[in-house]
């Protein structure tokens, strides 16, 4: 996994901020949430991964550059 430079972290983080909604898209991993599953941000990590708390109980991570999710505005 190659990591985001500084300035992509930190875009990232304005951009799903802490309390944001989101919706999966895709992720690959087999214990993913199915896609469309809505969920709320707890914070980015220094490797871009979006911390989420999923509406369905789980907490797996949005993956940089791997998995896709998208921020919504309820």
């Amino acid at each position: 996994m190659l990591f985001p430079r500084k300035e992509t972290v930190e875009r990232l983080r304005q951009e799903y901020p802490a309390g944001c909604r989101v919706e999966l898209l895709r992720m690959d991993d087999p214990q993913a949430p199915p896609a469309g599953t809505m969920g709320t941000v707890i914070w980015v990590d220094d490797s871009g991964s979006i911390m989420v708390a999923w509406d369905g109980g789980g907490s797996l991570n949005v993956l940089y550059g791997v998995d896709e999710c998208r921020r919504v505005v309820e």
